[in-house]
Order: C-alpha cells, then structure tokens, then sequence
C-alpha cells in the first residue's frame, strides 16, 4: 500500500510550525522597515527552516512544508503596515499602539489581500507566462528538500545570520564598531555628502534585489546627493547657521526628498498603466471559466465562503472605523462607509497593479511604497471632499486637522495590509503551482499567517517603540535620538497627509518629482526599445531613502553581480558542463541569513534594552575613542564582506 505522507498537506502540526516561523519574521520584519524602509521576502527562508525541522520530526512531505512557507510568507509580509501606524505616533494621536485596533485593522486588510489573490490567481498565475522569480526559486528549494539537499542551505542560513548578529551586536549593542561612514565637503556654498551604513541586512537586500534594482537606486542617490542637495544648498539660505552635515540633511529631508515621493508618484501611476489592460483581461477570463468540475490542483475557496469572509471583513474595518473616531467624534457612520468602500474598490485595483509587478520583478521589488503614496494623497482628498459635502463630524477639521490626518493614516493601514499580502501570495501561490499544490488549502494557510501575523505586530512596534523611539517622536526625555528608529515611510506619510489638510504641504518638490518621473518613464522607454532597462521606481526609491541606505544596497547589488558572474565563469571552464544551482542558492541563503540575524539581533536589544530601560546599556564606547570605533567599523564590514564573497564561491 502506498504511503499516506506523500497527501499530507494542511496540517495541525505546520500551522504551529508556521506560526513559530511566523513570529520570527513578523518581528525582523516590523524591525527592518522601521529602521531602513525596507523588509525581506521571507518564502525562501522559511521553507528552508520548515523542511529542517518537519525532517527532525519525521514523515514532512513537500505539500507540508510548502503550506508552511505560505503562513510564514504572508505573516512576514503583513508586517508591511510598519509604514503606516507609527504614523499616528508621529502624528501625536497614539501615545502607543492599541492592541485590538492595530491587531483587527491588519488582519481585515489581509484578508481582505487573500480574497483579492483568488480570482487574481488565474489571471495572473495559471495562465500567464509571468516569471515569479521568488515563487520558483521557493518551488526549487522545497522540491531540493524533498530529495533531502537541503542540509546546505540551512546552514548557510544559520552561518550568515550568525555573522550578522556577532556585528550588529558589536555595533548596535556594544558600540565598539561605528554603524556607517559620512563624509562631507563643501564647494563655496555647495554641500556634498556621502553616507554609507554598515549593514549586514542592506547587502543581503542589494544580493536579493538584484543589479538592475540596485544600480537604479544608486542613480536616485547620486541624483539626490550629487545634484539635488548641491544645487539646493548653494541656492537656499542657512537663516540657522546649521553646520554643513546637518544642513545637508535638513534640505534632503524637507526638499529633496518630496522630489522622490513626486517622482515614485508618478513611476507607480505609470505601472498601474502598464497593467491595466493584462490585469482586465485575466479578471474576465475568470468570469467567462466554464462551472464544471475543478480539479483539486486547480480549486479555490468556495464563492459561499469567500462572501462569508468578504463580508466579515467589511464588518471588522468598518467596527474598528467607527471605535478609532467614537471617542472623539459624532456622526461619523457616513465616513466610516465610504472609507470601507474605499478599502475594498482602491485596495483590489492596488492589489492586482503589484501582483502583477511582482510576477515580474518579484516581490520585494513591487512598488508598494510609491503606491502607499498615492494612496495617502487620495484617502486626504476623499476625506476632504467629503468635508466640503458636510459629511464628515465636526472633530474631524478640529484642532489642526489632527484627527483626519490620525483617520487617513488609520484607513492607510488597513490598505497597506491588503495590498502587501496580495503582492506576496500571487508568488506563494505561483509555488504551489510548480508543486502540485492544492489551492485552497493554500488560501486557508495564507488566512492563518494573516492572523498570526496581526497578532504579533503590535507588541512587537510597542516593544520597538519604547526601545529605540522614532525620529521625531520619542516615548520619554532623555532618549539618545541618534539611535532612533528613522521610520521613512510612516514620517513621509505623516507629513504629506498633514500637509494637504493644513495646506501646508510643499507642492512645488512634489512637481518636480512628478516631472522627474515623466522623464524617467521617457528614459525607461527608450533604454527598453536597446534591450536595457532603468526601472523608474527604483531611482525614485534611491531620491526618497537616506543616502546611506541606496548606497550600501546598491553595494549588495554589485557584489551580488560579481559573485554570480565568477560562479558563471567559472562554471564555463568546468569539464563537467552541467548545472550548478548550489552557488546562488547558497548566496540566496547567505544573504537572508544577513538579513535575519541583523533584524533579530535589532529586537533582541530592544528586548533588553526596555527590560534595563536604558538604550545604551551596554555600550562600550565610552572606552574607546570615536575614531577607533570609525576604523574598526570599517575593517570588520569588509571583513563581512570579504567572508560572504568567500562563502559564496566556495560553494560546489
């Protein structure tokens, strides 16, 4: 008789597993996003933890250990609302983050992300020709791990993150390493800078992200370290008399960096352009399907069941709507209406625009960030319009327009969370296609990494919080602001929704943004038409992050290309002539393992740094002389380096 495990598939035992591997990246994640902007696909390790440990408890199947790739991919990936909520901290509503509202808000939007996914699934999964690179990549591992190969990739995993944790600790715990390198010069009244970080997670990202992202993001930095702030700061006065490090960064925080919201504004309106006509064609392809038997790799949740959780969905948004304005305001059920609407209509469109760019360059790549804001200038707009229809409670304009620039960042969040999950779960569900997956289980396992997910983001910001603070926003006096967390999104999102109400809002940078991405749209087409590519998001991205983060990624990025390059050539002198995948599954591994063991060393010190209640507990620096640590930061990043590249190439 044959074996029952080879059907295992939807298990108690790999929904905790799941759930396990959930909270670790749920908190990188969170981690990651608040300090650099950035977060990790989470696929690719966690199908390698699962199949480790489901081996140590024996009878794990292939079908098992990618259900509990899917939980922990769409936990990891819910952490994306990190750019949203500390908003309402930013903001001066939330003094920390309500567990309920914070929790509910980012499991309705993540449901609300699974239910998008399905009817997207044929569309833009089964019958297209997209490429997933993120969802192969899993599919291979996993189907390696079936023929138990995988012992490599794990410990490549544990090997970098390990690395990165002994450095991060050194450099964030201990202080004995300094955590990046400025450099500032001056041409007559012209400032120039340029700002590296010593971050092992930031070359992990650049490996993942890939050449094409990462030089398109080094182009975004020298436009706006090179050109921008130069120009700026030789044409503005200094009415502060601000040193010239510190005015550089005033002028890129306030000027330059609204040219790259303007300019990712306009790359991600041109990518919803793109995919329009694809995305309507799959949407009616699914509508026109015959109703006749379904097979089980091909079987969706059922319209009965996807109604029941649409509904419940729409119910908890509006619910916790209407419990965020009840103690300040009245008659606010017309708001709360149009804003579930909002959610629903505005969070479909979004989803299928970045499935549909993650098919393409994968999910970490999909342009999220420029659609978060897009999404903040329309949910201000909306709440505006229906103001000037008398609409909306009188509190909502009171008091500097406070609460509708708190219940714009609070709808914001709930978009986030959809938008986030469908963009990963079209590659999870791209991987359960190459394994034979069955789909709605799949779905089932997406719904539970939702609701794991929800429930450990807000410790987990609270926790991060009242550690680190944020830039701006401090949890109590006395706090070393230099080692807040710089929260980029929330901060951009604060202001551009504080602006529009207060008309306060800068729109002569964000113009000029706009009429940079129109030029970068133009230059896109034109390299495209020679076989070449400059993804306009990307230099957006490069404008809108610090200097110190686009350079450090865009290293990885290099680096990555190098080593890849080597492993090819190499390969091309072998006498065997076959295939070696090992190299860039190892590199693959190496890189999340960078990213994972910075993050998880990053709340590990947030841990103990509010169990003492000291952000400095256990820093050294004191004892060592400001340059020493410079140079001793410099030496052991490229021994890092040095170490990843070796690791790399030494793989067979």
């Amino acid at each position: 008789m044959a074996s029952p495990n080879p059907q295992r598939e939807l298990t108690l035992r790999g929904l905790l597993l799941g759930a396990l591997i959930t909270i670790v990246f749920t908190a990188s994640n969170v981690y990651l996003g608040l300090r650099i902007g950035l977060t990790f696909a989470s696929s690719i390790p966690a199908a390698v933890i699962s199949m480790a440990v489901l081996r140590l408890m024996g009878g794990g199947t292939l079908l098992e250990n990618n259900m509990v790739q899917s939980q922990a991919s769409a936990a990891g990936t819910l952490s994306c609302v990190f750019a949203t909520f500390p908003g309402l901290i930013i903001a001066g509503f939330w003094t920390h983050f309500p567990f309920w509202q914070t929790a509910g808000l980012s499991f309705a939007g993540g449901v609300l992300g699974v239910l998008f996914t399905i009817p997207l699934r044929r569309a833009l999964v089964t019958q297209s020709s997209l490429p997933y690179p993120e969802g192969v990549a899993a599919a291979e591992i996993l189907r390696a791990g079936a023929d138990k190969s995988n012992q490599r990739g794990l410990q490549a995993l544990i090997s970098g993150g390990v690395m990165a944790s002994v450095f991060s600790f050194c450099s964030g715990g201990l202080r004995l390493l300094a955590d990046g390198l400025n450099l500032t010069a001056s041409a007559g009244s012209a400032v120039f800078q340029l700002s590296a970080a010593f971050s092992p997670a930031l070359i992990g990202a650049g490996y993942l992200v890939g050449l094409s992202g990462g030089m398109a993001m080094l182009t975004g930095c020298i436009l706006a370290w090179g050109v921008g702030v130069p120009w700026l700061t030789s044409l503005l006065p200094n009415p502060a008399h601000l040193p010239p490090a510190q005015f550089a960064q005033d002028i890129w925080l306030h000027k330059v960096r609204f040219v790259g919201a303007g300019a990712i504004a306009i790359a991600s309106l041109w990518t919803l352009i793109e995919l329009m006509p694809p995305v309507l064609r799959g949407i009616r392809t699914m509508l026109q399907r015959t109703t006749g038997l379904t097979a089980t790799t091909d079987k969706d949740l059922s319209a009965r069941t996807m109604g029941g959780l649409m509904v419940g969905a729409m119910l908890l948004l509006a619910g916790f709507f209407a419990a965020f304005l009840a103690p300040v305001a009245h008659g606010f059920w017309p708001i709360v209406g149009v804003a579930v609407v909002f959610c629903v209509v505005f969070g479909f469109v979004m989803a299928a625009a970045c499935g549909y760019m993650a098919g393409i360059v994968g999910s970490s790549s999909s342009p999220i960030s420029g659609i978060i804001i897009i999404g903040a200038v329309l949910c201000a707009l909306m709440i505006l319009a229906l103001e000037t229809l008398g609409l909306t409670p009188d509190a909502m304009m009171a008091d500097g327009q406070k609460l509708a620039t708190a219940f714009t960042i609070l709808l914001l969040s709930a978009i986030t969370a959809t938008i986030a999950i469908s963009n990963d779960n079209l590659q999870d569900l791209k991987t359960g296609q190459l394994v034979g997956a069955t789909p709605w289980k799949q779905e089932v396992a997406l719904i539970a990494g939702c609701l794991v997910g929800a429930a450990v983001i807000p410790p987990v910001l609270n926790l991060l919080y009242q550690a680190y603070g944020f830039t701006g926003a401090m949890p109590r006096p006395g706090m070393d602001p230099a080692h807040a967390l710089s929260a980029p999104q929330p901060a951009l999102i604060t202001l551009i929704a504080k602006g529009i109400f207060t008309h306060s809002l800068d729109w002569t940078m964000l113009c000029v943004g706009m009429g940079l991405g129109v030029g970068l749209v133009v230059l896109d087409l034109g390299l495209r038409r020679r076989g070449q590519a400059l993804p306009p998001l990307g230099v957006a991205v490069g404008l809108y992050l610090p200097a110190s983060v686009s350079l450090t990624l865009a290293c990885g990025a290099i680096l990555g290309w190098v080593l890849k390059r080597i492993s090819r050539n190499r390969h091309a002198t072998s006498a065997t002539g076959q295939s070696s995948p090992e190299g860039g599954s190892t590199g693959t591994m190496l890189a999340s393992g960078f990213i994972v063991g910075e993050s998880l060393t990053g709340v590990l010190l947030a841990v103990l740094s509010g169990a003492t209640g000291r952000d400095n507990a256990f820093s050294l620096a004191a004892f060592v002389p400001q340059n020493v640590t410079a140079i001793l930061g410099t030496l052991s990043f490229g021994a890092l380096c040095w170490a990843f590249a070796r690791k790399t190439l030494r793989a067979p």
